[in-house]
């Protein structure tokens, strides 16, 4: 019975990012019927793993990279999906850290995920830095499909605690579209390498959306 009831309630706990809906989009006021969860952006984050491994030939193990994305959101099942804008970068690792030990507490293997999750904070290793740029493009790729949808209207953001920040208002102002200034100040703040700065040009200076 014990390991029955462990699967369940994991997996009980871990449904729950399936309606923690992305901090950012409701920052921003997204207005579409359905807006991104955790759950949908962990997916997201594991496909462009895949086709960045294969298109670039990425020497890494990508078994251990879609473990440690399938489970590098788990502390937003206790503490939210929390921005940098919301909390600093050690405070939220702190508390993430904390969050993790007991959403895992109950499972056998809790010490392999929980050394996935921190070798993914650390950003240390090969699989690490990689999983961690796929982790940051894939907002940006998911930022550019809504900016093709229409469903940022810049001037309703007046509660927008984003734009308080003097880097992005800037960027805001000088680009002609919300997505290439997300895009732009995502090449600024994270350290993309050569094959991920392609891919976030591209992405910039095309239109991607499929009917």
């Amino acid at each position: 019975m014990k390991s029955e009831k462990n699967v369940i309630e994991f997996y009980v706990l871990c449904n729950k990012l399936k309606n923690v809906i992305r901090t950012g989009w409701k920052n921003w006021n997204v207005k579409r019927d359905r807006i991104e969860s955790v759950a949908e952006h962990i997916y997201g984050v594991q496909m462009l793993a895949i086709a960045m491994w294969s298109e670039f030939k990425y020497d890494i193990d990508l078994k251990k990279v879609l473990f440690m994305l399938s489970v590098h959101e788990l502390e937003e099942i206790v503490i939210g999906d929390l921005t940098l804008f919301d909390i600093n970068k050690e405070m939220k690792k702190q508390i993430g850290h904390s969050a993790v030990e007991k959403i895992l507490d109950n499972l056998t293997n809790k010490q392999e995920i929980q050394d996935l999750i921190y070798e993914f904070d650390e950003r240390k290793t090969k699989e690490a830095i990689f999983a961690n740029q796929c982790d940051k493009l894939e907002c940006d790729i998911q930022c550019k499909l809504y900016d093709e949808e229409n469903c940022v209207d810049l001037e309703t953001q007046k509660d927008n605690i984003v734009l308080q920040e003097k880097n992005v208002k800037k960027l805001i102002e000088e680009n002609d579209s919300w997505s290439k200034a997300w895009l732009k100040f995502g090449q600024q703040l994270y350290h993309y390498d050569e094959n991920f700065l392609k891919v976030s040009n591209y992405v910039m200076n095309n239109k991607i959306s499929k009917k």
